[in-house]
C-alpha cells in the first residue's frame, strides 16, 4: 500500500473505533448529532472538502457531491424527526472502504503493468576513449559504442560488434525461450542480457528505440477508448442531474399531497446514496486497462480500448503468408534432373546463383553445402523478372522461370506445377531440369489456425506465391480460403471483397509483417502486425502487435479481448440492474439507507473485484 492509503486506511479505523463509541453512548437528546460529527469528519472530511471544490470549478455533479449531499443530508433528517446519524457515519465510511479498496485494485493493476513493462534502463555503458562510463540513455548518439554486461538491460537499439550472448526477451515477447546473438545481429533495447559481455554499435537515438516506442504505446492506450467508455463517460453526464432532480421532485412533490416531510426527505436521500455511478466509472475503465496490461504480459500490445472491443468482434482473419504463417525461409524441396543426376542439376543452379544475395539463392548454396569453385563460372546477367544467365565452363547455363527457358529455347515440360517457387535449368539450349524451393510453416501455423476456428472465425490467406504453392500451404493448415499470385493492390481488393460480406457487425482483422502490408493493415478493421520484436514499422503501422513470431498469439489475443468485453458487459449490467432496483424500492420506501450502502459501494467493490480479472486474462 502506498503512503496515502495507509493514511486512509489509520482513517478509516479511527473513524470505526469514534463511531461504535458514539452508538454505545446512551444519550438521546437534541444534541445527539454531535456524538457523531467526529467520526464524520474523520472520514469523510475530503469528500466535502472536494465536492466543494468541484462546485466551486462548475464540476457539480460528480459522486463526491452525491455523497456529500445524501450525508449531510441525513444528519438534517433530525429536524424532521429522528435523523439518521448512525447511517450517516457508516455510509461514508463504507465509501471510503470502497475508494480504498479501488484505488488499491488501480494500484495493483498498474504495478503489475510497470514490473512487467519494466523495461526502460536506468543507464548505459558508453565507451569513450578506451573507458567506460554510466552515462543517461538519452544522452547516447547514434554511432557510439556501449558495452553491456551480463544482467544488464540493453538500452539501446544496436549492432553487436563483439561478443555473443544470450538475451532474455520475455519482457518484450512474454517468451522464457532465451535468444542467442553474435556479432553482426541487431540487438533490441528492453532485452536482458544473460552471458557474455556485448559491446554493440547504437543504430538509433534513445527516443526512436524499441523501449521506447512500446513505453509510449503502454502509457498512451488509455487514450484510444472503446465504445463502451465513450458510453460511460455521456452516461453519468446525463445520469448524475437526473438522479439529482429524481431525488429532489421524490423529497417535494410526494409530500405536497400525502405529507410527511422527514420521511420523503430520507427516502429521497437514500435515493442520492444509491445513485452514485462509481460501479461505472471505476471498473469500465479498469476492466480495459487490466485488459490490456494481461495482454501485454504474454507480448501482445494493443494500442487502445478501441482495438480490443474491434478484435472481440472479429468474424474473419485475413492472413500474409510468408513470415506470418511461414518462416521466410526458403529451402530446396525437391530435385527434378533432366538427363543428369540431381547433383549435377543441383551444383549447376548453385554455380549460377554463386553470385547472387538473394533469398532463393542462398537456398539453392546451402543445398549444395560444399564449397563451390567460381572459378567455374564466367559472366553472369541477370534478367529481370526472369532469373539468370550464366557462362559454366564455358557453356551457357540459363535458371529461371519458364519465361526464361522459353527465350533459351528450351522445352520445358508443362506438368512442373509444385507447392514452392520452381527454378527451371537449361544448359546451351536444352531443358536440364527443374528445382523446387519451398517455404517452410511455422511449427504452431496449424495449431493457430485451429484455435481460431474454434471460436468460429474465418481464416483466410492472401499471398504472391504461385497458386500451388498457396493452395498447398492452406490445405495443409485447413484455412477456409485462400488466394494466390497477388501483388499488393490486389491484396487491398480482395480485403475490400470480404470487408462487403461481413454480417452481424463482425470485424476483419489482417495478419502480416507490418513492413511491406501497410495498405492492407490500415484497411482491415485491425491491423496485426506479428514478429515485430525490434521492427519500427510494424509498431507504428498496426493496431495490434504481437512481439514473437508465434501466430497462435493471435489466438490468445482474440480469448483475452472477448473475456474483457465480457468482464465490461457484466459489470455494466451488473451495476445498472442493481441500482434500477434499489431505486425503485427506495421510492416506494421498501428499503432504506443499509441497503442503499450496498447498491453504491457493495456494488462497486464487487465490480472493481470482476474487473482486476481482466489483469490476469490469458
Amino acid at each position: 500500500m502506498t503512503r496515502k492509503q495507509k493514511t486512509m486506511l489509520f482513517r478509516i479505523i479511527i473513524g470505526a473505533v469514534l463511531l461504535i463509541a458514539a452508538v454505545l453512548v446512551p444519550y438521546t437528546g437534541p444534541w445527539r448529532f454531535a456524538l457523531f460529527l467526529p467520526a464524520y469528519f474523520t472520514v469523510g472530511w475530503d469528500v466535502l472538502w472536494r465536492a466543494v471544490r468541484n462546485i466551486a470549478h462548475g464540476q457539480v455533479f460528480d459522486e463526491n457531491f452525491l455523497m456529500a449531499l445524501a450525508t449531510v443530508g441525513a444528519f438534517c433528517t433530525g429536524f424532521f424527526g429522528e435523523g439518521e446519524y448512525p447511517e450517516a457515519v457508516f455510509v461514508m465510511l463504507f465509501y471510503q472502504v470502497g475508494e480504498l479498496f479501488q484505488g488499491y485494485a488501480v494500484g495493483k493493476s498498474r504495478r503489475s503493468i510497470s514490473s512487467l513493462m519494466d523495461l526502460r534502463p536506468d543507464y548505459a555503458n558508453l565507451e569513450t576513449g578506451g573507458e567506460v562510463e554510466e552515462v543517461d540513455p538519452e544522452d547516447v548518439a547514434v554511432g557510439d559504442i556501449i558495452v553491456v554486461k551480463p544482467g544488464e538491460k540493453i538500452p539501446l537499439d544496436g549492432t553487436v560488434i563483439e561478443g555473443s550472448s544470450s538475451l532474455n526477451t520475455a519482457a518484450l515477447t512474454g517468451e522464457s525461450m532465451p535468444r542467442s546473438v553474435d556479432v553482426g545481429e541487431s540487438v533490441p533495447s528492453g532485452c536482458v542480457n544473460l552471458s557474455g559481455v556485448l559491446r554493440v554499435r547504437v543504430e538509433k537515438e534513445f527516443g526512436e528505440s524499441t523501449v521506447a516506442k512500446i513505453l509510449d504505446l503502454v502509457e498512451n492506450a488509455s487514450s484510444k477508448k472503446a465504445r463502451a467508455e465513450n458510453f460511460i463517460t455521456r452516461f453519468a453526464r446525463y445520469y448524475t442531474p437526473a438522479v439529482v432532480i429524481g431525488a429532489v421532485l421524490l423529497a417535494v412533490i410526494p409530500p405536497l399531497f400525502m405529507g410527511g416531510w422527514g420521511a420523503w426527505i430520507q427516502r429521497a436521500l437514500t435515493f442520492l446514496v444509491v445513485s452514485c455511478p462509481c460501479a461505472l466509472v471505476i471498473s469500465v475503465p479498469l476492466s480495459f486497462f487490466g485488459g490490456i496490461g494481461g495482454a501485454s504480459r504474454q507480448g501482445i500490445l494493443i494500442k487502445g480500448g478501441n482495438y480490443m472491443e474491434a478484435l472481440a468482434a472479429v468474424d474473419t482473419v485475413v492472413f500474409d503468408k510468408t513470415g506470418t504463417l511461414t518462416q521466410g525461409v526458403f529451402q530446396v524441396a525437391e530435385i527434378h534432373p533432366v538427363g543428369m543426376t540431381e547433383k549435377e542439376l543441383l551444383e549447376l543452379a548453385a554455380l549460377s546463383e554463386s553470385w547472387s544475395d538473394h533469398p532463393i539463392s542462398r537456398s539453392l548454396k546451402e543445398a549444395w553445402g560444399g564449397e563451390l569453385d567460381r572459378a567455374h563460372v564466367g559472366e553472369a546477367k541477370e534478367l529481370s523478372g526472369r532469373g539468370v544467365q550464366v557462362q559454366v565452363d564455358g557453356r551457357t547455363v540459363c535458371a529461371g522461370n519458364r519465361r526464361l527457358m522459353d527465350e533459351a529455347g528450351a522445352e520445358c515440360p508443362e506438368d512442373t506445377a509444385a507447392a514452392g517457387t520452381i527454378v527451371h535449368v537449361a544448359v546451351d539450349g536444352t531443358y536440364a531440369g527443374y528445382i523446387v524451393i519451398a517455404d517452410q510453416l511455422k511449427p504452431d501455423s496449424k495449431e493457430a489456425i485451429s484455435r481460431l476456428k474454434e471460436r468460429g472465425i474465418k481464416t483466410v490467406m492472401l499471398t504472391g506465391d504461385s497458386k500451388a504453392a498457396g493452395e498447398s500451404a492452406a490445405r495443409e493448415l485447413g484455412l477456409d480460403e485462400v488466394h494466390a499470385e497477388l501483388m499488393p493492390a490486389g491484396k487491398v481488393d480482395r480485403v475490400e471483397e470480404l470487408l462487403k460480406k461481413e454480417q452481424r457487425g463482425g470485424r476483419l482483422a489482417f495478419v502480416g509483417d507490418g513492413i511491406n502490408d501497410a495498405p492492407v493493415l490500415s484497411r482491415a478493421d485491425v491491423g496485426i502486425a506479428m514478429g515485430a520484436l525490434g521492427s519500427d514499422a510494424a509498431i507504428e503501422a498496426a493496431d495490434v502487435v504481437l512481439m514473437d513470431d508465434k501466430p497462435s498469439k493471435l489466438s490468445a489475443a482474440v480469448r483475452i479481448s472477448r473475456k474483457t468485453i465480457a468482464i465490461v458487459k457484466e459489470n455494466i449490467w451488473f451495476a445498472l440492474g442493481v441500482k434500477a432496483l434499489v431505486l425503485a424500492l427506495t421510492a416506494f420506501g421498501i428499503t432504506g439507507m443499509w441497503l442503499a450502502v450496498f447498491a453504491d459501494v457493495g456494488v462497486m467493490v464487487l465490480a472493481v473485484l470482476n474487473a482486476t480479472r481482466a489483469l490476469g486474462a490469458k
